[in-house]
């Protein structure tokens, strides 16, 4: 695409993050067209109205292929990511795909070779890798400061309400775990920070499902991968958390240890609490997802997204999203991660799974059939 030349970016579902995402083009003078697409066409339609844009279809495949069309946001429903990036990545347009890719490695690896044969510039919506705190670890890890990292710990906190609104729309939970719907963040993150010498040879996990077992879910995962060269990485993650945990979403703790230093990360949101006799509901509250709770005390700043002021979002998706308009209007280089993470997350993810299904050491890599006929049965 020439520089300057306005974009024309077709946004895939209306739900909460389209609705955010689409908000934030319509504010990019370089955007000049907007059309969307959801199969709820009164969520849609309201989408549409809100932002004077300029077309809607309960069809993205309509919407896809029109004429107009650079670049393409897919937001839908986890589980249905798939065919619209595969006919976008077709299309020839750019990507911005919310993670995961798909929740089957065998379809996600689909999804990266259609991207990798259209020579499609893709990226994967992992946005905490937009927060200030973590972009300055990155640089200090990248620029030798702690030496070579030879060990990392991780530990993910979250809200029980986060994992009820994400098994909501489908009876298919095979595959929505902890790990492969939110542990993949801190997955990313991490692998992110270690840098290109994480390469992971095994996994030895766990998991336990006592609450969430009645979702058709699991309540935590914990697991230890070794890297090709010998360093080692502990992380977990346990989204069964009480409805009325202070944390809004996620609480992240990572501690990384090099050669020459050490950075320890605390990022529980703890050192900014409110108590308030205001019941504060959920986090993530899209209009047909009601739970029944009362929260007097909130860790604030820990809706990974960001926080609104004066009606709109501030923060880290505010960041990630802008970013990715200046990488396809301008050409500039961004810490979005590719497509290829975004199918390493997944497998790894899935990975961690199996090891804890199956009680045992798992080799790495793996073949994505293999992963998912062990998965499955």
């Amino acid at each position: 695409m020439a520089k300057n030349k306005e974009i024309g970016l077709a946004v895939i579902g209306c739900g909460v993050v389209g609705r955010i995402r689409a908000s934030f083009a319509k504010e990019y003078p370089g955007i000049g067209w907007i059309g969307l697409s959801d199969k709820n066409r009164e969520l849609g339609q309201k989408l549409k109205a809100d932002l004077n844009a300029d077309f809607f279809s309960d069809d993205y495949m309509e919407l896809i292929q029109r004429p107009e069309v650079d670049a393409v946001i897919v937001a839908t429903s986890t589980w249905a990511h798939a065919d619209p990036t595969i006919l976008a990545a077709e299309s020839g347009h750019y990507l911005f795909i919310e993670k995961p890719l798909a929740t089957d490695a065998v379809e996600s690896a689909q999804v990266l070779s259609a991207i990798e044969v259209n020579n499609v510039d893709a990226v994967v919506g992992y946005t905490q890798r937009f927060r200030r705190r973590f972009l300055v670890v990155k640089e200090k890890i990248q620029t030798g400061q702690i030496g070579e990292v030879r060990s990392t710990v991780t530990r993910a906190f979250m809200n029980r309400m986060a994992p009820m609104g994400e098994v909501r729309l489908t009876q298919d939970r095979r595959f929505l775990t902890p790990m492969v719907v939110s542990g993949t963040h801190s997955l990313d993150m991490c692998l992110w920070l270690m840098g290109d010498t994480a390469k992971p040879v095994s996994i030895f996990a766990r998991s336990n499902d006592s609450v969430m077992s009645a979702l058709g879910t699991k309540d935590a995962t914990f697991g230890v991968f070794t890297m090709e060269d010998g360093a080692i990485w502990s992380m977990n993650i346990c989204w069964a958390l009480p409805k009325e945990w202070p944390g809004a979403v996620y609480g992240l703790e990572i501690g990384i240890v090099g050669t020459k230093g050490v950075i320890d990360i605390e990022d529980t949101h703890r050192d900014l609490v409110m108590a308030t006799e205001v019941a504060q509901g959920p986090a993530y509250n899209p209009d047909d997802f009601k739970i029944e709770v009362s929260r007097n005390v909130d860790f604030l700043t820990s809706f990974p997204p960001g926080d609104t002021y004066n009606g709109e979002l501030w923060g880290p998706m505010r960041e990630e999203t802008n970013s990715w308009f200046q990488r396809i209007y301008l050409g500039k280089e961004t810490p979005h991660a590719t497509a290829q993470e975004g199918h390493r997350n997944l497998v790894l993810t899935m990975a961690m799974d199996l090891s804890a299904k199956l009680e045992e050491e798992i080799k790495l890599p793996m073949k994505e059939k293999k992963l998912m006929e062990a998965l499955s049965n």
